[in-house]
């Protein structure tokens, strides 16, 4: 994907010292060669086919597989229908004149006559008309709040956006890609007849104006797109819906028993089934954008989603056909960090003025980042909620399930699912029964999960990764480039996708430049090169970086952990790797272990599909540590090989469950699993792989030590963002004092209250300032918090 633009170039005289260490020991030349593993290249982003078994059949053929990848930004004279030198100079402006923009009714007046907005005002409805309110102001009052909502998009502002987006999007971005298969994907979705849904991860504001470009230059329309009425400015507000924005009244959270509420939830409910019918697409955001504390899916874009799951099951449309997206960066710009940390709604001119900064710093450099857009394969709403309903099963909150494993009042672990939901139920997905309350939460979690999935790693986050967890200290730039590849292939193998190509020595340089902020290069003897990450505060925004590539890695992570929590009471963590191997693993001692911390982990880092039991994916864990050779089956003596299953009996029992439909009557029979044990393997790549997979999920398990260390020193009770806050200040000061600053981040903060909330170790009380946060009578003994901080310590391989 870094195909005719040469991504580093030297810097000015004042710093050309430093230009050449960059530079030295780097070809220049970068050509579009088939990346590392031959020619394969997982597709990814097929649906689940637990859930939508015929949507997974559909939509998707061999051959799309081959169609490769497209720049979204590069538009030629090819790209019209005019040819000539006067064409070359114009080719911006003229295809955003050729681009497909379907005149779009007024739909007020369509809404005015829908059913239920009629009902309110012939006051059959509540909220409507009669109750004190005349029909004419009732009629007023859903004219102010469509007005709020919704406008029909202006062609004109369109076309002059797209001709602006391409010259600015040209500035700040190597390249945006899109697989022409996945696009061929959604063509055929939207063939069917059904609207389209995209349901998209985010990560930077441009997120918002990038996708709708990006759809709309391949012949989809006019995006209407959900943004956060909150975030805005009132003047951006109007602009965005001239462009197609969609917004929520601020009125549509009001209490259930509220006219006002009533109203305005009524409205929108209808103004979303009129955009459904007239079979224009959406875009909603699952996920919070980065910077913002708090849990990672978005109650906006549930509330959305709710609106839509509701017009289908009220057979407003027969279907939705829905689409989850992902975008990722090389480095997020810098524009939207600066936009998520100032204070305030965003302003034209404020925004203006950082995308001009941002341009300006562009300017002469040609360090600019490379994005990759990801469609995954549509699948049926309608179909989803028919399976969806039959796997739902009963699930416990955190503080029974793990409690009293913690205190030692228990060694049984349940293999129950975890009730975890850390999203507000607004008020307008509340006045939804609480059964589809639940199938949309469950879904959006399916959509994200689905999301992740088909999301490439970036460069800069295998180059983080390495940097992070195994060359703190150091590395010697041959040897960077080697591990770069083997980082890079082991990630192709494990069904995910990366988001370059190109010569290795060109990739790392360009990824080295990307993060020249937060790493140093030394020139030692012979002319290499060191790269050694820069300490200091520098290392949280690598561990950020590496979040990215631990869902390709996820599995093997929690299994490496829980591995080290078992080897934990029987060998020293600084015995050799030979005395490790001695110990026998059983298999239901592994099972156990995993489980532990799978439900200690939240649920926004895991983002287990809901369609999938806790013993599956137990299970899966155990097979991939296995697949990687990190573990060899061990034969105990006098019994049967595991291989051997001629003389296995038939039991009265099926042998066959199933997937995901494991309960504790028909999954807890181990009969057959406890005589099967495990050994670490003595392979001599083993050890530093291990230690490697340990080591990805060091930041999350290190605040959660920390968070527990410092329950003895937490001024209690407090708010919980003043409580949140003494946490974050402590992990600042530990940072500095150990040099470990890649779990002293706010975010990681957040997710230690709330798990130890969940937990039971903190208790929310009222009081007359307000919610405040207690310890629990069952902490409050120091033995019992140091118990929940070996707990955790555990899992941490130092």
């Amino acid at each position: 994907m870094l195909k005719s633009r040469c991504p580093v170039q030297q810097r000015s005289s004042h710093n050309g010292q430093e230009g050449s260490l960059w530079s030295s020991g780097f070809g220049m030349k970068l050509e579009a060669i088939t990346p590392f593993l031959g020619k394969y290249r997982p597709f990814v982003g097929r649906c689940c086919q637990t859930c939508t078994p015929k949507s997974w059949e559909s939509l998707f053929h061999r051959s799309i597989m081959d169609l490769g990848f497209c720049n979204v930004i590069l538009v030629k004279e090819e790209n019209t229908r005019f040819r000539g030198w006067l064409v070359r100079r114009l080719c911006y402006f003229l295809w955003s004149l050729e681009q497909h923009i379907p005149r779009c009714q007024d739909a007020s007046q369509k809404i005015m006559e829908s059913s239920g907005v009629q009902s309110l005002l012939s006051g059959r409805a509540p909220g409507g008309a009669g109750e004190g309110r005349t029909p004419d102001l009732v009629e007023r009052e859903i004219q102010r709040i469509l007005g709020h909502i919704q406008a029909p998009p202006r062609p004109f502002l369109l076309r002059l956006l797209s001709w602006v987006l391409l010259r600015v999007l040209n500035c700040l971005f190597l390249n945006v890609q899109l697989h022409r298969g996945q696009m061929k994907m959604v063509g055929e979705a939207a063939q069917t007849g059904s609207p389209l849904v995209f349901l998209s991860t985010h990560k930077s504001l441009l997120d918002g104006i990038l996708l709708p470009f990006v759809l709309l230059s391949q012949g989809l329309g006019v995006l209407r797109v959900a943004w956060d009425s909150h975030a805005c400015s009132p003047a951006l507000r109007a602009l965005l819906r001239n462009l197609g924005g969609l917004f929520l009244p601020p009125e549509a959270n009001l209490s259930l028993d509220s006219s006002e509420g009533v109203l305005a939830r009524a409205v929108v409910q209808a103004a979303m089934e009129q955009l459904l019918v007239s079979g224009q697409p959406l875009l909603i955001f699952l996920e919070e954008p980065p910077g913002v504390p708090g849990p990672r899916l978005s109650a906006l874009g549930q509330a959305w989603l709710g609106l839509v799951v509701q017009a289908v099951q009220v057979g407003t449309v027969s279907d939705a056909m829905l689409v989850p997206v992902a975008i990722t960066y090389d480095l997020v710009p810098d524009t939207s960090c600066d936009m998520h940390q100032a204070s305030g709604p965003l302003g034209l001119w404020r925004g203006a003025l950082a995308v001009l900064w941002r341009l300006r710093s562009c300017w002469g450099c040609l360090r600019r980042v490379c994005v990759r857009v990801h469609l995954a394969q549509p699948f049926s709403l309608q179909e989803y909620t028919i399976n969806a309903r039959s796997c739902w099963g009963g699930r416990r909150t955190l503080e029974h399930l793990l409690q009293p494993v913690v205190l030692g009042q228990c060694t049984i672990v349940p293999d129950t699912e975890k009730e975890q939901e850390w999203t507000p139920t607004t008020g307008l997905l509340l006045a939804f029964k609480e059964e589809d309350q639940l199938l949309v939460r469950r879904l959006s979690r399916h959509i994200l999960h689905a999301s992740v999935a088909s999301s490439a790693v970036m460069s800069t986050a295998i180059m983080a990764t390495l940097l992070l967890f195994k060359h703190q200290k150091g590395v010697v730039l041959s040897q960077l480039l080697g591990e770069f590849s083997w980082l890079t292939e082991e990630t192709l193998l494990r069904g995910f996708d990366v988001g370059f190509s190109g010569q290795l020595r060109c990739l790392v340089q360009h990824t080295l430049s990307l993060l020249r902020a937060h790493v140093i290069l030394l020139r030692v003897h012979r002319g290499d090169l060191v790269v050694v990450p820069r300490p200091g505060p520098g290392l949280m925004h690598l561990a950020r970086l590496s979040a990215e590539l631990l869902p390709a890695f996820l599995s093997e992570a929690v299994g490496a952990c829980a591995v080290r929590g078992l080897l934990a009471g029987r060998v020293p963590p600084e015995g050799p790797w030979e005395l490790q191997g001695i110990e026998l693993l059983g298999q239901s001692e592994l099972h156990r272990q995993i489980l532990l911390l799978l439900h200690l982990l939240p649920q926004d880092l895991l983002l287990l599909q809901p369609c999938q039991s806790s013993y599956c994916y137990c299970q899966e864990v155990l097979d991939r540590l296995i697949q990687c050779g990190l573990l060899v089956a061990e034969e105990t003596p006098g019994s049967r090989p595991a291989c051997d299953t001629g003389r296995q009996r038939l039991s009265a029992k099926l042998l066959w469950k199933p997937s995901g439909d494991f309960t504790d009557s028909d999954s807890d029979d181990f009969e057959e699993v406890e005589g099967r044990y495990f050994r670490l393997s003595q392979q001599s790549r083993c050890p530093d792989f291990f230690l490697f997979l340990c080591r990805l999920l060091s930041p999350l398990l290190k605040a959660f030590a920390q968070a527990a260390a410092f329950l003895h020193q937490g001024q209690l009770p407090d708010t919980e963002a003043g409580y949140t806050e003494q946490l974050f200040q402590f992990f600042q000061a530990t940072a500095q004092e150990e040099g470990i600053f890649e779990y002293a981040d706010p975010n990681l903060a957040v997710s230690a209250v709330w798990t130890f909330r969940d937990l039971g170790v903190l208790q929310q009380m009222p009081s007359p300032a307000g919610s405040q946060l207690h310890l629990s009578p069952a902490f409050a003994s120091r033995d019992n918090q140091d118990k929940l901080e070996q707990f955790i310590r555990q899992f941490i391989c130092n």
